[in-house]
């Protein structure tokens, strides 16, 4: 009998017991990838509709999400991005004229349905990259009132993390000042897009599993990585624990994510080939910023291993890559559901090195970006992107449908059916 998935907005339908997530706006890397992980064991997590999160040009409204947020259902945990609710998202977040107590009573509603629902919430909160931020100050301010959240129990856990952080940004003092004094319930480190993703795998697998990482250039790791401020391997470090994962050196883990940060591509896919034969294992490509490497890549997926994978990542920055990464691995040692993970997979695959990788670019070069937002554009994409399907994992996908949701060439949102 043949059995079809589609990978669509069906997945946000309503299901008793599960997560509540509010992501940091409406792209896909926020919005949608999130979800999809919370779900992938089978559950469906609750999930504003993207034109109740902000985009490019407008924040959220806080009354219409605060609403959402009331009318969901009280007997799971809440995962939320506080900077959706103090300044409409991450963009707004660098340059909102709201004063600190604007901001913070903004904040009221998630601190209120804790205390209505008694469930916990995972929350994070950013620091805002440089030199966009016009206030870092006040940003400042709700920030330490978070921590102090935190420290009285509002949340389960709070994530505060820096965005972006290109040399001589002062978030990484910020962070480490912050760090000092924070409860056992805050972590600090770079971070944006993948921490929802992160705190989702928190919530829904709080147990501690150990991880092993292994990278394809071991002395290149040790470098500080660009957009963080910190090597690579710190990087790793920070996004493991994030995720509910303890790193371990030599011998048995529950799983190995080998980092390709560099060196013979081919050879990388060799020993992830090897390291399959082992055990469990992601894979982050992080040796060029929202870039997959195709020779890494088509080398797994001739070696038929892609499939094999517990996640990959390489659409965003190093951070981005390792969160995600690591939060969808923790996710499937919980036990995955065989199709929803056939079919993350997939997606992660379309996105993070066909349309990375080889849409983009061609799309760039096809239409002016002023002009993508266009129905010419769109059909232009669409068009384009079907040109690299079918694709084969476990089941065989096609594209359904794909839209520049921000009329932007950065990000794409799109449909798989898998058959």
């Amino acid at each position: 009998m043949r059995r079809a998935l589609l990978l669509s907005a069906a997945l946000f339908a309503v299901q008793a017991g599960a997560q509540t997530l509010v992501p940091l706006d409406s792209r896909p890397a926020t919005r949608v990838l999130p979800a999809l992980i919370a779900g992938v064991r089978g559950g469906t997590p609750h999930v504003p509709a993207a034109d109740l999160l902000g985009n490019a040009e407008r924040g959220a409204d806080p009354a219409a999400l605060g609403a959402w947020l009331a009318a969901q259902p009280t007997d799971g945990p809440l995962v939320v991005a506080l900077d959706a609710f103090a300044y409409g998202g991450l963009v707004q977040s660098r340059t909102s004229p709201l004063t600190a107590q604007e901001a913070l009573a903004r904040l009221n509603p998630v601190r209120a349905w804790g205390g209505r629902t008694g469930q916990p919430i995972f929350a994070f909160i950013t620091l805002p990259r440089e030199p966009d931020a016009t206030n870092r100050e006040r940003n400042l301010a709700v920030v330490r009132e978070m921590v102090e959240w935190a420290r009285s129990g509002v949340f389960r856990e709070l994530h505060v993390t820096w965005d972006d952080a290109l040399p001589g940004s002062p978030s990484p003092a910020e962070g480490a000042a912050l760090a000092q004094t924070a409860s056992e319930n805050v972590r600090v480190y770079p971070g944006a897009d993948e921490v929802l993703a992160m705190l989702a795998a928190r919530a829904l697998a709080p147990a501690e599993k150990t991880v092993r990482v292994e990278y394809s250039d071991p002395a290149k790791a040790a470098q500080v990585i660009r957009y963080e401020g910190i090597p690579l391997t710190a990087s790793a470090e920070n996004h493991a624990r994030g995720s509910g994962f303890r790193v371990v050196g030599e011998g048995a883990a529950d799983l190995t994510l080998f980092v390709y940060n560099g060196g013979d591509a081919r050879q990388a896919a060799v020993r992830v080939s090897a390291l399959l034969r082992r055990g469990p294992v992601a894979v982050a490509d992080v040796a060029q910023v929202n870039l997959g490497n195709t020779r890494l890549w088509t080398d797994l997926a001739t070696l038929r291993q892609h499939a094999n994978l517990r996640s990959l990542a390489a659409w965003g920055t190093p951070g981005n890559n390792l969160g995600t990464a690591l939060a969808h691995a923790r996710m499937t040692l919980e036990g995955a559901d065989p199709l929803r993970q056939d079919a993350l997979l997939a997606r992660e695959y379309a996105n993070d090195v066909i349309y990375s990788a080889e849409v983009r670019a061609a799309l760039r070069k096809a239409i002016p970006e002023a002009e993508l937002s266009t129905p010419a554009g769109q059909a232009r994409l669409l068009d384009l992107a079907r040109g690299y399907f079918p694709l084969r994992l476990g089941l065989t996908y096609t594209l359904d449908d794909a839209t520049l949701p921000w009329g932007r060439s950065f990000e794409w949102d799109f449909e798989l059916e898998g058959r």
